[in-house]
């Protein structure tokens, strides 16, 4: 396992994004009427959560700084 278990910027700022697009597509599908659009703007911001992370990957925010 990597000494650094995950704990950099990249992996915490789209921990941060993807738990932000479950919160909205909650709460879209807990709306009366459910809200589809909403659910799947919250998917939508769970994928870019993984986009993120790729893109901080590559600026060389994955690493750790020992």
């Amino acid at each position: 396992m990597a000494d650094n278990h995950g704990n950099t910027p990249a992996a915490w700022t789209a921990v941060f994004v993807a738990l932000a697009g479950f919160l909205v597509g909650g709460i879209g599908l807990m709306l009366s009427p459910v809200s589809m659009v909403m659910f799947w703007i919250g998917v939508a911001i769970v994928v870019a959560a993984g986009v993120v992370f790729v893109a901080m990957d590559k600026m060389g925010l994955h690493e750790t700084d020992h």
